[in-house]
């Protein structure tokens, strides 16, 4: 479930499914980029100058929802190239800044989320990198892109073979994001700012948000980087691990992967 606010000139979405850890299936991929158009139609009013995507309950967004997904007939291109991606580019193209509040899980399509929103403050205590370790996947969402600017091949590859997690404080400390606070200052301190940029000059913004994706697209290409992504998941689809690794999470164990 996603839900939709305007107070004053500011637009808050939440993700409001905590019993699933806010974890996003085709539906709600499709439901959260309704919410973006609708929140997009008011800043073209000039209803809404600013943004604040969040997460209700304990995570941000988990990731994919997987599990009703039946591994052997999963077609992870369709899902990214189809929901995933345009959802992103829409949510990087939205024309007036945008901040997300993270805290807790912040994986997989939730960290593609973080991606596409202008600034991201996290708690200390988020859990951010790429689990698909276990589940005989690759990262996707845009991450391959950013751990490789931010933290470099090394440490990047370190994360996706360990699939270690960094907390919210090491992910500012690395660059990853803008600003980490203590959980329960996370979502007061990040209304504030918003609040603020709302009275700023939303024009201006939105011009220097527009410069800045343009030097970032021409030097690191990041839609080029999430299309390679989503093609190597298509293939990864059709593997056996993957179906161990979607089968084990359905069922409660550990996977017991081929290789």
């Amino acid at each position: 479930m996603i839900d939709l606010s305007i107070d004053g000139k500011v637009a808050e979405i939440v993700l409001n499914a905590p019993e699933k850890l806010n974890s996003l299936n085709e539906e709600g991929l499709a439901e959260l980029s309704k919410v973006y158009d609708d929140a997009a139609s008011a800043a073209a009013e000039g209803r809404v100058r600013a943004l604040l995507l969040r997460g209700e309950g304990r995570a941000f967004c988990a990731g994919r929802d997987i599990s009703q997904v039946a591994p052997e007939t999963d077609d992870a291109v369709a899902y990214l190239d189809g929901l995933v991606t345009p959802l992103l580019k829409k949510m990087a193209a939205f024309p007036a800044p945008t901040f997300a509040a993270a805290h807790g899980a912040c994986l997989g399509v939730g960290l593609g989320l973080l991606i596409a929103t202008d600034v991201v403050y996290v708690a200390n205590s988020a859990k951010i990198g790429s689990p698909f370790a276990k589940l005989g996947a690759t990262l996707d969402s845009g991450g391959h892109w950013l751990f490789t600017e931010r933290l470099g091949a090394h440490r990047t590859l370190d994360l996706i073979y360990t699939a270690d997690l960094m907390s919210g404080a090491d992910a500012v400390a690395a660059g990853l994001f803008s600003r980490a606070f203590p959980a329960e200052e996370l979502l007061p301190a990040t209304r504030s700012t918003v609040e603020r940029v709302a009275q700023g000059a939303t024009g201006a913004f939105r011009a220097s948000k527009e410069l800045v994706a343009s030097i970032r697209d021409r030097r690191l290409g990041l839609w080029e980087s999430v299309a390679d992504e989503n093609t190597v998941q298509g293939e990864l689809c059709s593997s056996p691990d993957y179906a161990e690794g979607f089968r084990a999470f359905q069922e409660k164990r550990a996977p017991i992967f081929k290789g």
